[in-house]
């Protein structure tokens, strides 16, 4: 009896068996993404203390080689961290506050500029501040909401970073029984596999957190020094400003620098402006074609255009969490992919063909 012959010819069938992978992994990470922003109140203090763990957990391996308990060890590297959060925010907000009206009263001179030379009809400044004034009289239950909305938000926002200190001190604590429990869940003869993508993920952050640290220190170091010498106001909080934005890559360096960039027009006016945009261009020339390169090169390898897009898509799904969240899970996800092709990738090569001119 002869064997039917396939409808679809094999090239069309393997297109459509790799096409239903796809979507069904598509489909399982646009469910996983739904349920974490439903549950964002619980899900991003873990995310959050995870990142922690992997950037403070050296520092806390070395307080208990030292002879600290590891609880204590744990506490007093929280403790650091409160007093280094809290001292880098202090400083940015204060420097921000002292030359809040010189950057809105240049703004201000800026568009009264813009508005003489190129404005049209209805764009003038007395205009713009009639119009605003009818959009508060019209919207101001809704500005009334989003005061109390906002409100909430930053309440929130306090409970998740109180969590996520607590799950750090824990995670901190007990990560030397991490290798056992995680064992102990896993199904069948897979504790070997799942010990090995897990570390293999918790080592692609800690680089990450590493290097991108050691980066962000270098950059506002070097951005407080050229601030100091062109007598820019408030230069270590702009510097801070700065080390926080690097933890976001490429957009965060951008923001911060534009920050300082303003201060600098505010109150040094448009030449020392200029000196500062050189400046931030200059620190960014550094970290992208010498720091990046020594520094992420040994802890984890992503291309810039990978980071483009992840930080797009965190963007979207959660805003600037997304964006500080994003890169480092993709480095953990590539770990992970990475330490599967090490174990599953076996392969074997193809043998060699007749040579040359044989049938």
């Amino acid at each position: 009896m002869q064997a039917s012959t396939p409808v679809l010819p094999e090239a069309a069938r393997r297109f459509a068996a790799w096409c239903a992978v796809l979507l069904l992994a598509a489909g399982v990470v646009y469910v996983g993404i739904r349920l974490v922003v439903e549950f964002r109140t619980a899900v991003v203090p873990v995310l959050l203390a995870l990142l922690g763990t992997a950037l403070l957990g050296p520092l806390h391996r070395r307080l208990v080689k030292a002879g600290v308990h590891r609880s204590v060890a744990a506490g007093l590297t929280c403790v650091a961290v409160v007093a280094v959060v809290g001292g880098a925010v202090y400083i940015v907000v204060a420097a921000l506050i002292d030359t809040g009206d010189e950057i809105v009263a240049s703004l201000k001179e800026a568009a009264r500029g813009v508005s003489e030379h190129f404005g049209a009809a209805g764009t003038s400044l007395d205009d713009l501040a009639s119009n605003a004034r009818e959009l508060l009289r019209k919207f101001g239950g809704t500005a009334a909401s989003g005061v109390i909305s906002g409100v909430s938000v930053v309440g929130e926002s306090i409970a998740m970073a109180v969590l996520a200190l607590l799950l750090v001190f824990f995670f901190l604590r007990d990560s030397d029984k991490a290798a056992g429990t995680l064992r102990s869940l896993a199904p069948g003869g897979s504790a070997d596999t799942l010990e090995a993508m897990a570390r293999r993920a918790l080592r692609a952050v800690e680089g990450f957190m590493r290097g991108t640290t050691l980066i962000a220190l270098i950059d506002a170091l070097c951005i407080t020094v050229g601030l100091l010498v062109l007598d820019v106001p408030g230069a270590a909080g702009l510097g801070a400003l700065v080390f926080v934005g690097a933890y976001i890559p490429y957009l965060g360096a951008f923001l911060s620098g534009a920050v300082a960039v303003l201060v600098a027009l505010a109150d040094r006016g448009f030449v020392i402006a200029l000196w500062a945009l050189g400046v931030v261009l200059a620190v960014q020339v550094l970290e992208g074609h010498v720091l990046q390169p020594m520094i992420q090169s040994r802890t984890v390898q992503m291309h810039p255009a990978v980071v483009m897009v992840t930080i797009t898509a965190g963007a979207s799904v959660a805003g600037v969490l997304g964006m500080l969240l994003a890169v480092p899970l993709t480095a953990a996800a590539f770990g992970v992919i990475q330490e599967l092709r090490t174990r599953y990738d076996d392969r074997e090569p193809l043998p060699p063909g007749p040579p040359s001119g044989e049938a």
